[in-house]
């Protein structure tokens, strides 16, 4: 059984970055993708970014891709996301997930595997 802990979350003034880790321990995962999603108050959890393991070819949506950048470090067993120019709508608990298929898709119901998530909160 893999288990996911993340990490990194905090308090940063807007303008400021922050590094999510994202330690990954059990089975290899190295079959799959793997993917960070967030839920801010009220609202539903929402796809960020995803790479693909072996070949660490990243995706994103839209409103983050110029912003954040996912990375994973395959000898670590570790996946990150570097955020920067945080504002406030990115206050939310940051989660890692591992697909059930292995593929990764926005649909959070498709992830099997996750972590307990990581609290990012940004100040004005």
């Amino acid at each position: 059984q893999v288990q996911l802990v993340e990490s990194g979350g905090g308090v940063v003034q807007a303008g400021g970055s922050l590094r999510l880790s994202c330690a990954a321990s059990g089975r290899t995962f190295s079959r799959y993708a793997m993917a960070w999603f967030r839920q801010a108050p009220g609202r539903k959890r929402e796809f960020v970014a995803a790479i693909t393991w072996i070949g660490g070819t990243p995706y994103y949506t839209n409103s983050v891709k110029d912003r954040f950048t996912i990375s994973r470090d395959k000898d670590k067993n570790t996946m990150y996301l570097q955020i920067v120019s945080l504002n406030l709508e990115d206050t939310a608990v940051y989660y890692c997930a591992a697909p059930k298929t292995g593929r990764a898709t926005i649909d959070p119901n498709e992830y099997d595997v996750w972590g307990q998530g990581t609290q990012v909160f940004v100040s004005s």
